[in-house]
């Protein structure tokens, strides 16, 4: 049968009526470079975190470059961050030519350890950068009293958790700038790049939309330099879309977590993803597992057709452009086991019961 890690041609397929008609209203109206659906998809994204504006961008990736450079990181500063997530999240750091600082994540959430933030801070850092992996949200309580208590900014690498919660709070809006990823796997994906950066200042607000337009306003006035970093229209359409399935979407994904978690319960071999106290909810961007036999059970999907992936297989302090960084293995215990055993398994809405009980058993009888 073959069970895909994600298929995002039956989402379409779903979906298909109501995109095709929003795509086709872009091209006829033609305003195709932060066009009014652009707009819309800000008002209400920023709705959906609570939070005053939202400012769209070309990618995560650019979300995270300039939410660092309306906090005034400049080069030679130093920048707080995980070492285990993607590379984005340190690559936007070593681009505004600051210091990426990593940290050890939690042995259980594989998110940032608060506890270990404070001892990394000093007189030049300016920002720290928690990242919610996998679609949970970090512990950011005392993030955000440790970074209040030393004047520093807190950025929200959200890419992972849109629609996520803690503490009754909505992911992103909990720090100065919170930051998403549109990327075609995300629970929230466009047809290509994009992302978006939500705060509740007017005065960051102001200046990220400066930034992303070459520095200019009004135009071909350019008070500072900027980039190039627009949400295209036509990603926004499709976006609003989704937007309205993005909920029933992520109660399926934890319906389908839910089917993990009791079939796996009584497999020792099988760490399965911790939901902290502090979560109100759990968007599953990925249902993660860990495994000491990983290489095994990867054969056994394998050979099942059955999609699988490593998010991560190396922490950032073992990545070659970070050597000069001078870290040592031992500094990051949880991070570099963890790149050592997590497995990443189907979780998409419009996974079968039929595919997932393939994915259990195939991953059982390789851990038995």
């Amino acid at each position: 049968m073959g069970v895909p890690l994600l298929d995002l041609k039956r989402q379409y397929e779903y979906l298909k009526p109501e995109m095709d008609e929003a795509v086709l209203k872009v091209l006829e109206h033609g305003r195709f470079i932060l066009g009014p659906e652009v707009r819309q998809l800000e008002q209400q994204l920023a709705e959906l975190c609570a939070v005053r504006h939202g400012v769209g961008v070309a990618s995560g990736t650019d979300a995270l470059l300039l939410a660092l450079r309306a906090a005034g990181v400049q080069p030679g500063d130093e920048v707080i961050t995980t070492d285990f997530s993607f590379f984005a999240t340190a690559g936007v750091v070593a681009r505004m030519g600051a210091r990426p600082v990593f940290v050890d994540i939690e042995p259980d959430s594989y998110n940032i350890d608060p506890a270990l933030i404070e001892k990394a801070v000093t007189p030049k850092t300016r920002a720290v950068i928690p990242v919610h992996l996998f679609g949970q949200v970090a512990d950011m309580d005392p993030i955000t009293e440790i970074c209040r208590r030393h004047s520093v900014a807190v950025i929200e690498d959200a890419a992972q958790a849109i629609g996520a919660g803690y503490k009754g709070r909505p992911a992103g809006s909990i720090a100065d700038y919170g930051c998403f990823s549109f990327y075609p796997s995300k629970n929230l994906g466009a047809g290509g790049d994009g992302g978006l950066i939500v705060t509740d200042s007017d005065d960051n607000a102001e200046l990220l939309q400066i930034l992303r337009v070459h520095g200019a306003r009004p135009k071909y006035f350019h008070r500072i330099v900027g980039y190039n970093s627009r949400l295209a229209t036509v990603q926004a359409a499709i976006l609003l879309v989704k937007l309205r399935y993005l909920r029933q979407w992520s109660e399926k994904r934890i319906q389908h977590a839910g089917i993990y978690d009791d079939a796996f319960k009584d497999n020792s071999a099988i760490t399965r993803p911790v939901v902290k106290d502090y979560t109100t909810f759990h968007i599953y961007n990925q249902y993660t597992i860990a495994v000491e036999n990983r290489d095994e059970v990867i054969g056994k999907l394998r050979e099942a057709g059955i999609g699988y992936e490593i998010y991560y297989p190396v922490p950032f302090h073992k990545q070659e452009c970070f050597a000069y960084l001078g870290y040592r293995p031992e500094e990051f215990p949880n991070s570099n086991r963890a790149a050592e055993t997590v497995l990443s398994l189907p979780i998409y809405p419009e996974l079968t019961s039929e595919e997932q009980g393939l994915v259990i058993e195939t991953v059982t009888s390789a851990t038995a």
